[in-house]
């Protein structure tokens, strides 16, 4: 029975902490884009050579 001495006031805080997060989320701008996350697996992988920087072969003297 002494335990919930302990556990009510530490889920009182894990709720204050939970809420916390979600506003801060919700005021950092996290939750405006909800469609585009879903889609970027969908995409195609880019090809090596847009990721490879272009470079010009050394001319030999």
């Amino acid at each position: 029975m002494t335990i919930l001495i302990v556990m009510i006031p530490l889920s009182i805080l894990l709720l204050i902490g939970a809420g916390v997060a979600f506003f801060w989320a919700v005021d950092n701008d996290q939750f405006d884009d909800m469609e585009t996350p879903g889609l970027l697996p969908l995409l195609d992988n880019p090809q090596p050579s847009d990721l490879a920087p272009s470079a010009t072969p050394e001319q030999a003297p």
